[in-house]
């Protein structure tokens, strides 16, 4: 099988050989061409053909939100993952990055970090990504058709939709967020593989776009219909009821499948909590993540929706919900909004949740 062909930018000469070195110690991948500003980058893009790109945002002549622009008009469907900073402003144009058509971020190691430490980060966090988008943007095989649930379940309100997701995430959530209600009568909780302080940002970017309150996640918030809240970067998230009321739980116990917030985490404490009252929805993204969380409200009778395999940037998380018959739909994202509504407005609130006005 041909090595997954990456181009890479940075104007640092240190990252780029760090990068070239981290990339081609895989036997999966070679680096076809370096480029130290966009305008270079560009000008291999037609020559070299790569199968993905990373990508810096802070460089001279042509910055790396310049650079996106730009090739959306030459090459839209190259995969692009950003490469920036763990701070504000890297998370602020990280975020904007992908609004532009950028595919997944990584986070660059602080320069703190001794090269060994660096070259580590590089291999964990960048090369699966690498693999897993380069190999996309070529052709695909053929999809399989995977059964949906037909067991028969009990007919129950929907009192919390539960939402997780990672690679191409923030754009699948911009594009499903905005389509549910004002008055929604439920709240919907989120989990996007993020780091701190990107979360925060992708919270306000996305309340910006919706009629309701959506916020990054509060240890013991009380939690109300028609508001979304988003797992905190490097904290766990879970809800629990206690009586008439619902609170949100943050904490920082270890990662499970390698993440932090964890999608299984916040799926176990809706089953526990809701059983058969919830809506779980799972989205683009690497890995399998809610996997094993989807399996315990199938487990207490709740509903669970994932994202098709065409419309996935990553067909990871649900693919891996899908493979083993959890999901009781398997949608293209355009339509995972309405589902979502239809769901909760075809099995209305009983009259206890609708009067007491929270969960």
């Amino acid at each position: 099988m041909p090595k997954i062909r990456v181009l890479v930018v940075d104007d640092s000469a240190l990252m780029r050989r760090l990068l070239r070195e981290a990339i081609e110690s895989d036997p999966c991948l070679e680096v076809v061409a370096v480029a130290a500003n966009g305008r270079i980058a560009l000008s291999y893009v037609e020559q070299v053909k790569p199968d993905v790109m990373t990508l810096d945002l802070e460089m001279p002549e042509m910055d790396g939100l310049e650079t996106l622009r730009r090739l959306q008009q030459i090459q839209p469907k190259l995969p692009v993952i950003v490469f920036s900073t763990l701070s504000e402003h890297g998370a602020a144009a990280t975020l904007e990055a992908l609004a532009l058509g950028a595919t997944d971020y990584v986070t660059k190691p602080s320069g703190t970090a001794g090269l060994e430490s660096t070259m580590e980060r590089i291999r964990h966090d960048l090369l699966p990504r690498l693999k897993a988008l380069g190999s996309g943007a070529r052709p695909r095989a053929v999809i399989r058709q995977f059964a949906t649930r037909s067991a028969p379940r009990r007919d129950v309100p929907v009192e919390i939709v539960v939402i997780g997701t990672s690679t191409g995430g923030p754009n699948a959530l911009g594009e499903v967020l905005p389509g549910i209600p004002e008055k929604f009568s439920v709240p919907l909780l989120i989990v996007q593989h993020m780091p701190p302080i990107f979360t925060g940002f992708l919270a306000q970017r996305l309340s910006s776009r919706t009629a309701y309150p959506v916020r990054e996640a509060i240890h013991d918030q009380r939690i109300h219909p028609a508001e979304a809240w988003i797992a905190q970067g490097d904290f766990h998230m879970a809800v629990r009821r206690e009586g008439v009321h619902t609170r949100l739980l943050l904490n920082q116990s270890e990662p499970e499948n390698f993440c932090r917030p964890s999608v299984d985490v916040l799926f176990r404490s809706a089953a526990e909590s809701f059983g058969p009252g919830v809506l779980a929805v799972v989205m683009t993204g690497m890995g399998q993540d809610g996997l094993l969380g989807a399996e315990q409200i199938r487990k207490a009778g709740g509903t669970v929706v994932v994202q098709d395999q065409p419309s996935s940037v990553v067909w990871g998380m649900p693919g891996a919900i899908v493979q083993a018959g959890l999901a009781d739909e398997i949608l293209p994202l355009s339509q995972i909004g309405p589902a979502i509504v239809r769901r909760v407005q075809s099995r209305p609130c009983n009259a206890a949740v609708a009067q007491r006005g929270s969960v």
